[in-house]
């Protein structure tokens, strides 16, 4: 079959619509922004794609990996196997990297296992392995003459009194053994100090060393090795020189010994490789004095230490005064009088305990010994109780700073892992390269092995270079393995994963993206249309729900879905080749064509006025850089994928901000200065986040319609008289709610070994609200019908309210006129739920001194929702405000007043400001890649 027939698709609200797509092909699927693209490609045909998979599994295996809903579709013919690639957000685990996403750690842990080479941690010197018999005729060879004690270390450098250890040996027939460098016979050993670190070598033999003597020398050997882990020490009689050898890696210098190398040694998510300070983790918690202490002229009876607060009769403070006899200190000192050293104590605790008397404070108790475990044990103590909460988690981060591991200096790995080498770089080295770097190290690597190091690597090598170019093929050239997952735009994790697919090599597949191109700069938009065209080449069908136009001109079909958006959408608008669709009178038809151009209703703003100065970020990439941001202006922040725009503005600026604006627990990068500041009186940022993450948050709660609505029914008579409050009108509560369905509107009813069924309520009829709260009516209308309202329809009925009305024209101003009121935020698209947050703030109160900060707002959205939300950005302007716009979208760029061009490449090439100013001065400037695109 040459065809996926899509026949009566359903879902949300696509009007029972018919689609052939052809197999092998790239299709894209575009249209405004919620006019039911994502519901056919992904709520459709990668829906159904899943539970065909699931129905392969027995029954018995369904009710425990869970079954999936039938899409609502009539049927759906010619389809593949369904991979998706979307938008969702990375693994937030702060031990998910870009390599272990990709697999590409595995491969370099395997290499390093099988083809590196071992130096010591202490000297630097190579690590050597010798078999027993090298080891008896490197000792013969040596020593042949004279007398030597074959010793075997069983305790190295670890406390306590080891008495059952000396009865065991005494048992088993040893004499002797050195102890901290001291001979000593084992009968006479009572036990050792517990509380010192002590070294413990067995005696297993005194020989002299000669050719008679190999027989004995062998099984002394033997012995050594098997109680001392496979290492064993030689010890002249006559002189103080002592030697190690090992069945193990081992410096002969030092006796060190290194396990032998497996994958798991070099993997900070395994015991074996972590670094045990930060757990491979690559970061520290530590606790910041200057956090703890705000005040240093303040005491610590007022106050002055934050976590603990003003002096009060406890406890705490009992031992303070006690530790402040001790050191020097009252409670009534100023801080910055207290030394160093004792501030440390006061902090981080003290080694000897204190005597306190309770009844001082009126506890009738004994005088006890109590120890001062310092301001940082107590921070952790007081969230014990709320460790899994957010309050108690964000209450200890405030007295915290992370930074990179002291021990392991943020490679994660132990020393151990550390030291193992190939072509001088250990695997932390290599993982922190950028993956353009990397990939030339890599293909470099097979002319300086030696001949054995290269038969084993050979492979190995050959899949991480073509792993590494797949991400290189994405425009993913400027990121590192060693970066994290979290860290992550939603088009790097996007890309990420499309590079994984491609590396997988799989053929006759159905691959469905939502917008990869999403945070990627023009310039390396010509990869990832290759890589897609690469998949399809394979034999793949392709499906792109995308609103980029050069995707739609490299595509071989395109669908056309509107022709509006919501209840206006759900419909096939034109669908065939891109003549096919140039032929056509929809918005992309229109746009593709130049007949509708997204433009300025007003000429660019080039007056000069107040200003926002950062100077010295240097946070991530960013090089120390200094920047303006013109107040009154639409400022676009633009440059390469991995440029620093991010850093620049959401890890720098907004943290700054929201410090100032909101007492944000938020730490922004580092940074010199940043004057200017007072010419603002609040910043917004409205981000890519969902509104709501089930389905009983909707529009009108998000944006707090519901509340004002629901205050409206509590005044009227009918509620008046019954009672009832404005808490019966919410079916988030019992009351008013139906309890049947807990005011959902559909009951879920289980099938064990089918999937779930959803039917109407039958108790409320899918109202919601039960009959009394329904009786109750506003002009006219019930509770229930004011949620089945579009906002359009809401903002005529609602128009006399003006506090209502106002927050229902943000709305339509949005372009979101649509959308009912009742729609759960789980159905909204991304674009949606964007302008959303937009017209939830366009509604609050305006001083005309707001900042705005927008992340990639055309996400999600059509040529024609730009040029809407274009408008809106100009209003806000228009009043005096000022928008910054982190953006790769050119007509965005063409119509800002002021843009800050950040590169010129990605990554450790970036952090740099190529140029500033007005879209004609960065299209002239021709180091800029943005204004070459412009």
């Amino acid at each position: 079959m040459d065809k996926i027939e899509v026949i009566g698709a359903k879902a949300h609200n696509l009007k029972n619509i018919d689609v052939v797509i052809p197999r092998e092909k790239l299709t894209v699927i575009t249209g405004l922004s919620g006019s039911g693209k994502s519901s056919l490609a992904f709520d459709t045909i990668y829906a159904e794609g899943q539970r065909r998979y699931m129905e392969t599994l027995s029954a018995y295996s369904r009710q425990f990996v869970g079954n999936m809903e039938r899409p609502e579709v009539e049927s759906i013919t010619g389809l593949s196997p369904v991979i998706a690639i979307e938008q969702k957000s990375t693994n937030k685990n702060p031990r998910s990297t870009v390599g272990t996403v990709t697999d590409i750690n595995d491969f370099l842990r395997l290499l390093y296992a099988r083809a590196s080479t071992a130096y010591s941690y202490i000297t630097g010197e190579k690590m050597v392995k010798y078999t027993q018999k090298e080891i008896a005729a490197l000792i013969t060879k040596e020593y042949e003459g004279k007398k030597c004690i074959i010793l075997s270390p069983i305790i190295k450098g670890r406390k306590g009194h080891y008495q059952d250890l000396f009865v065991s040996l005494a048992k088993k027939g040893f004499l002797y053994a050195r102890i901290d460098g001291e001979m000593r016979e084992i009968i006479s050993i009572d036990k050792l100090d517990r509380y010192k670190i002590h070294n413990i070598e067995l005696v297993i033999d005194r020989i002299k060393i000669g050719e008679s003597s190999q027989d004995r020398l062998a099984k002394s050997i033997t012995d050594a090795f098997r109680h001392g882990k496979g290492t064993l020490m030689l010890a002249e009689i006559d002189s103080d020189k002592t030697r190690y050898y090992s069945q193990n890696l081992m410096c002969s210098s030092t006796g060190i010994s290194y396990n032998e190398p497996a994958p798991h040694s070099f993997s900070f998510n395994s015991p074996h490789g972590a670094c045990q300070k930060c757990n491979g983790l690559g970061l520290e918690a530590i606790f910041e004095v200057d956090k703890i202490i705000p005040d240093m002229k303040s005491t610590i009876s007022q106050g002055g230490i934050e976590p603990i607060g003003k002096q009060k009769k406890n406890i705490t403070f009992l031992i303070l005064e006690a530790l402040g006899k001790r050191h020097g200190f009252t409670l009534d000192m100023q801080i910055k009088e207290i030394d160093d050293d004792v501030l440390n104590i006061i902090i981080n605790g003290d080694t000897e305990p204190l005597m306190i008397d309770p009844r001082s404070i009126g506890i009738f108790s004994p005088s006890s010994l109590l120890m001062w475990e310092g301001v940082a044990a107590y921070i952790d103590k007081s969230i014990e109780d709320e460790t899994m909460t957010t309050k108690g988690q964000k209450w200890r981060a405030q007295f915290l700073n992370y930074k990179s591991c002291s021990e392991c200096n943020g490679s994660r790995l132990n020393k151990q892992a550390q030291y193992f080498k190939i072509d001088n770089k250990n695997i932390a080295e290599v993982c922190s390269m950028s993956i353009t770097d990397m990939k030339v190290w890599v293909d470099s690597l097979n002319g300086r092995l030696n001949k054995r190091e290269s038969a084993i690597a050979q492979e190995v090598i050959k899949e991480v270079s073509t792993r590494l170019s797949f991400l290189l093929g994405v425009g993913l050239g400027y990121l590192s393995l060693q970066r994290g997952s979290a860290t992550l735009s939603g088009g790097e994790s996007q890309r990420i994963r499309l590079a994984t697919q491609i590396g997988t090599k799989l053929i006759n597949v159905l691959y469905i993206l939502d917008e990869p191109s999403i945070g990627l700069h023009q310039r390396d938009n010509k990869k990832l249309i290759d890589s897609l065209l690469t998949l399809r080449d394979r034999g793949n069908s392709v499906i792109v729900v995308e609103h980029d136009e050069d995707m739609m001109r490299n595509a071989d079909w395109i669908i056309d879905i509107g022709e509006g958006a919501g209840i206006h959408g759900g419909n096939v608008s034109a669908i065939g080749t891109i003549d096919d669709i140039m032929k056509s009178d929809t918005f992309t038809a229109k746009y593709l064509s130049g007949e509708c151009k997204i433009e300025r209703s007003h000429p660019i703003n080039t007056k000069k006025g107040n200003k926002i100065v950062l100077k010295g970020a240097r946070g991530n990439n960013l090089k120390s850089v200094d920047v303006e941001f013109p107040l009154g202006k639409m400022i676009c922040v633009t440059g390469v994928s991995g440029s620093g725009k991010s850093s620049l503005i959401n890890g720098t600026l907004r943290p700054i901000l929201s410090n100032e604006f909101y007492n944000s627990l938020d730490r922004p990068l580092e940074y010199d200065s940043i004057k200017g500041i007072t010419h603002i009186d609040k910043v917004i940022v409205v981000d890519q986040y969902p509104i709501g993450r089930t389905p009983r948050s909707n529009l009108a709660t998000y944006t707090s319609l519901f509340a004002d609505i629901r205050k409206l029914f509590e005044q009227t008579t009918d509620a008046k008289i019954r009672g009832f409050k404005q808490g019966r009108f919410s079916f988030n509560v019992k009351g008013g709610r139906c309890e049947e369905c807990k005011g959902a509107g559909v009951k879920n009813i289980e099938m064990n070994f089918l999937p779930n069924v959803y039917v109407t309520c039958p108790s409320c009829r899918g109202d919601r609200y039960n009959r009394e709260t329904l009786a109750v009516r506003f002009k006219g209308k019930n509770i229930n019908n004011i949620l089945n309202m579009t906002v359009n329809e809401a903002y005529d009925f609602f128009e006399p309210i003006s506090h209502i009305a106002l927050r229902l024209n943000a709305i339509k101003s949005v372009g979101l006129g649509y959308l009912t009121l009742g729609q759960p935020s789980t159905t909204l698209s991304g674009g949606e739920s964007q302008r959303i947050k937009l017209a939830a703030e366009l509604s609050k109160r305006d001083s005309g001194n707001t900042l705005y900060i927008f992340d990639e707002p055309t996400t999600g959205l059509h040529f024609e929702d730009i040029r809407i939300l274009l408008g809106v950005f100009e209003k806000l302007v228009e009043k005096g405000n000022t928008v910054i716009i982190i953006e790769h979208n050119l007509d965005v760029i063409r119509c800002a007043d002021y843009i800050i061009d950040i590169g010129a490449e990605g990554g450790d090439a970036g952090g740099n400001v190529v140029v500033c100013g007005t879209p004609a001065e960065v299209k002239a400037c021709k180091e800029s890649y943005t204004g070459r695109y412009i």
